[in-house]
């Protein structure tokens, strides 16, 4: 089974039912492919010198796929922009910021290839399933992209207290999405770390252009220069750590709920994970309306079951619920509410027909609705963990190569 062999097999349509009429916004629809939305947003910055603070969207889109989403620009220009890999379209005024909650949720049309006929019939058995039962919400791999070699987060660092590791691991550590630029630049400041001049003279890259020069300066004062990173990365860091001890809880609760022999392995970026299987009626009642919390110093939990999950999550990763806060700069935090242990795909439907790039084998085209934040990626490794349950595939078998 293979997954994003071009760009076209994994599309995103962001969905609003934001209208425009009037106002200081000006609405736009980013078409891109090839590049992801911080680097999008990047080069609408510097093309049309705006600071990024007037800039605001939904969410981020895949690097790897052709993708549409929405965002504003406070007085922005009202005209379009088009670049080598992406399209900005001007669709008129607004009377407020475009954010998360304008997203109605994604539509998604993804292509998997080089199956053969077995693999085909277990992906819609599969499908079957999960149109009922749901897929485990999980946030994606796509959620830990800040995390470096050593597989620690920026932000538990930082929550603990400990800003020159958490400015270390921000700025220097390696990082398989490096590029070769950055890759240099990281070696020669772990190198260097604490000759703050040397490093100035070298170091050009936008992390780290307000960083150096201060810490020139004050060469200690790692908390005011966490500050100094871009509010983006700041945030990204933020939510890859609540994200993964809310894949933890979510992981011990499905455990909680299901019996050994229901549940298989997701191998996800940072450890495998509970995937329910042939789970009965009570159980599916029980997965479709649970919502577990986002772990987070603002949280008071309700005594119960779910709390001693969570306090069970956090005992193992040696952190208390009060220290999960950013203490400084204020302007970063923590999300605070539920999400679903589960999500179920709407408007599902898909096709089998002959694979043109791979002689002899066939090609499944899936097309659904997801709502905001849930990953269609997931789905696809659900397949694909069903397949190598039935015996079809060996482990590790989904590829998702693209070229660069």
């Amino acid at each position: 089974m293979k997954s994003k062999r071009i760009p076209e097999d994994f599309r995103v349509e962001e969905l609003t039912e934001l209208v425009a009429a009037d106002g200081p916004y000006a609405l736009y629809r980013l078409d891109k492919r090839w590049i992801g939305t911080p680097e999008a947003v990047a080069t609408i910055l510097q093309c049309w010198r705006i600071d990024r603070q007037r800039v605001s969207f939904g969410g981020l889109k895949d690097f790897h796929a052709v993708t549409q989403q929405y965002l504003t620009i406070e007085r922005g220009p009202r005209r379009d922009l088009n670049q080598e890999r992406f399209d900005l379209r001007y669709l008129g005024q607004v009377s407020q910021a475009f954010q998360a909650g304008d997203m109605a949720g994604n539509r998604f049309h993804i292509v998997l290839r080089d199956l053969n006929g077995a693999t085909v019939a277990s992906c819609q058995a599969a499908l079957a399933g999960l149109a009922e039962t749901g897929v485990p919400n999980y946030f994606d791999d796509q959620r830990f992209g800040s995390v470096g070699s050593s597989g620690q987060f920026v932000a538990e660092a930082w929550c603990r207290g400990d800003y020159e590791r958490a400015l270390w691991l921000a700025v220097a550590e390696a990082n398989e999405h490096d590029t070769p630029a950055r890759r240099d630049e990281k070696s020669f400041l772990r190198e260097h770390w604490g000759d703050w001049s040397a490093c100035q003279s070298r170091l050009e890259h936008a992390d780290t252009e307000r960083v150096i020069p201060f810490l020139a300066h004050r060469p200690t004062d790692f908390r005011s220069a966490m500050a100094r990173l871009p509010i983006d990365l700041r945030s990204l860091y933020v939510a890859a750590f609540q994200s993964h001890l809310w894949n933890k809880l979510l992981d011990r609760y499905l455990r909680s709920v299901c019996r050994p022999e229901q549940l298989g392995e997701l191998s996800l970026r940072l450890g495998s994970v509970a995937f329910p299987s042939n789970v009965d009626a009570e159980q599916a009642a029980a997965l479709g309306a649970c919502q577990l919390p986002l772990p987070s110093a603002r949280l008071k939990p309700e005594p119960g079951a779910i709390q001693e999950l969570l306090d069970q999550t956090l005992c193992e990763a040696e952190i208390e619920l009060r220290q999960i806060r950013i203490k400084y700069p204020r302007d970063t935090f923590f999300s605070k509410g539920y999400r679903a242990a589960t999500f179920v795909p709407e408007e599902l439907s898909h096709r089998v027909e002959p694979d043109e790039l791979y002689a002899g084998r066939q090609k499944l085209s899936l097309s659904f609705r997801l709502g905001r934040g849930c990953y269609a990626t997931l789905l696809v490794k659900c397949l694909e963990a069903s397949d190598r349950t039935a015996g079809h595939s060996p482990a590790g078998a989904l590829d998702s190569w693209l070229p660069p």
